[in-house]
């Protein structure tokens, strides 16, 4: 162990205490807002306190077990919409939606409870690894379109104009009720100027958003209080204002009733929370330059949400801006993510006074400079330059993550990525085949007198005297290049022996060894032979479970195998 005493436990760096103590308590002022009304959107009226709630069990539990060092975990904008859907689904099967009648809590606890569940056995069968191979255009488009979406989100706040909904109703409403505050304008600008201009020297020892706070909330208070705001028959400053009081409590939740319907949004919180947490890791990975265990933060995040639901306490994920936010104040391990649950506990047992004199301005602020800085402006300035396809599944993604829905984005993104990432690598194993064989219908033996054979298999090709079809696919072979294979056979005419060679191919898709078949049962259909020639291990496994006939051990055994067939 190093003199300077550096303990590692469960990926706590203690020489970063300080950073992860203002990283987790920058995140928790900004968490503190976004989960009271995460918990009013998702559950209604009285709904707030439940969303702290979460914000707490899931925040402390997913970084104490997670596998994303630097995530700060709570109810997101996604899993908060799921549960308003929840709810609407037992509202439709005859449960009151109003909280007060203690009907509808302990049924969507339950939903929560079981999600979790399903995200610990998500990891435990290790799906994690699919979510994380998500091409980088992907990443790059949904990291910008969430900066985006912050900066869109904060711009009525910012002037002191209350806001609500998505980018569009939001900018609608700001267009149509532009009334700015005086005092939030003059409180965002200070922020701004803080948070852009704060010398490194200084920001390095206390990161800008955290110096923001201790600065502008206490002058806010000085100058734009309701009193003095008041006196002058001025619009007050709008603030974080008054924050439930109270605490924890275990509750059993109710799964005896309307089953189905739990089960069914306890999957689908499952699978969206576990879609938004590992999107969440990949852009905290691509900030901090680390790797996640996607297993592990599916484990975490289930244990999280599992607990939250017996303690009635709103499903959470892997929270974008608060993760981001938490990096960029100097957090780095799990320490800061439960720093920011132990600072909202305090706010939940009686330090809201504290927190509620915030105002709103500042802390759109500090998500502006969020938002810039979380963009990918050197892939939005270059990716045209790089590749038109990229550029495009980029600036698809970032599209549909503002103006549709951010999971469907990237479903959508992986989904078009993949494709064309399919069609390159089967251009590239059918120009493999075409530069061995550029035959036409009156092609002759002169074709093949550039493939660098050997001499003695060239000797035999020669002999052939332009009777043979040899074909020398490439690299792993999958579904991908099975169409232009059955292309490529409707080209030929003019042979008696068709030569497979697959030696170079170390893998078999299904689909391309469906596409051999069938080219073997054409030639064969046609009274002609047919070979495959060098294929071992896996590949002839495969061959021969497909009961593919002719295959042979090596090229030269059925270039020789070819010669006496003619001959005969």
């Amino acid at each position: 162990m190093e003199s300077s005493t550096v303990a590692l436990i469960n990926g706590f760096h203690l020489r970063n205490v300080r950073g992860d103590v203002l990283g987790g308590v920058t995140a928790a002022v900004v968490a503190l807002p976004l989960a009271l009304a995460f918990g009013n959107a998702a559950l209604g009226p009285g709904g707030a306190i439940y969303g702290l709630y979460g914000a707490v069990v899931v925040g402390f539990i997913a970084a104490l077990f997670g596998g994303t060092p630097a995530q700060v975990s709570g109810p997101t904008g996604p899993m908060s919409v799921t549960v308003a859907g929840v709810i609407a689904s037992l509202a439709a099967v005859g449960v009151p939606r109003d909280l007060s009648a203690g009907e509808i809590l302990p049924l969507v606890m339950a939903a929560v409870v079981i999600g979790g569940l399903f995200q610990v056995l998500f990891g435990v069968l290790r799906l994690g690894k699919y979510i994380t191979l998500v091409p980088y255009s992907v990443v790059s488009g949904f990291m910008s379109g969430i900066g985006v979406i912050i900066l869109a989100l904060q711009l009525g706040p910012l002037l002191g104009i209350s806001t609500r909904g998505g980018v569009i109703e939001s900018l609608n409403t700001l267009r149509n009720n532009f009334q700015p505050n005086g005092a939030a304008v003059a409180v965002a600008i200070m922020t701004l100027a803080i948070v852009f201009l704060t010398p490194r020297r200084i920001s390095q020892w206390v990161p800008s958003p955290l110096l923001a706070l201790l600065i502008v909330t206490p002058l806010s208070m000085v100058f734009f209080g309701d009193a003095t705001l008041q006196a002058r028959g001025v619009e007050t400053l709008p603030r974080i204002g008054a924050i439930p009081e109270g605490g924890l409590s275990f509750s059993i939740p109710n799964w005896n009733e309307h089953f189905p319907v739990i089960l069914q949004a306890g999957l689908v919180l499952a699978v969206l929370g576990a879609i938004d947490s590992l999107l969440t890791s990949l852009v905290a990975d691509n900030i901090s330059q680390t790797r996640h265990n996607s297993d592990r933060e599916l484990i975490g995040q289930g244990l999280g949400n599992t607990l939250a639901g017996l303690f009635t306490g709103l499903p959470g994920a892997g929270a974008t801006m608060r993760t981001v936010i938490n990096i960029k104040s100097g957090g780095s391990t799990p320490l800061s993510g439960m720093v920011h649950s132990v600072v909202l506990l305090l706010v939940l047992v009686g330090a809201g006074p504290l927190a509620a004199e915030i105002p709103t301005s500042l802390l759109a602020g500090i998500l502006i400079k969020v938002g810039l800085d979380i963009i990918d402006w050197g892939f939005l300035r270059r990716a045209h330059r790089l590749s038109i396809k990229t550029a495009a599944v980029m600036y698809g993604v970032l599209l549909m993550t503002v103006f549709w829905d951010l999971i469907w984005a990237v479903l959508v993104g992986v989904f078009v990525a993949n494709m064309l990432t399919i069609d390159s690598i089967t251009q590239t194993q059918l120009e493999g085949m075409d530069a061995d064989n550029p035959f036409t219908e009156d092609a002759t033996a002169d074709s093949f007198s550039d493939l660098p054979l050997p001499s003695d298999e060239q000797e035999l090709l020669d002999k052939c005297a332009g009777d043979i079809m040899l074909f020398r696919l490439r690299g792993p072979l999958s579904f991908g290049a099975a169409k232009g294979i059955s292309e490529r056979m409707m080209l030929i005419r003019n042979y008696k022996v068709l030569v497979l060679d697959i030696t170079e191919v170390p893998r078999l898709g299904v689909t391309a060894t469906l596409a051999i078949e069938e080219m073997v049962q054409e030639a064969q259909a046609k009274n002609r032979k047919a070979y495959v020639a060098g294929a071992s291990g896996k590949v002839k496994d495969r061959l021969l479970k497909f009961g593919i006939e002719g295959v042979v051990s090596s090229r030269k055994k059925a270039l020789e195998a070819a010669l006496n067939d003619i001959n005969s």
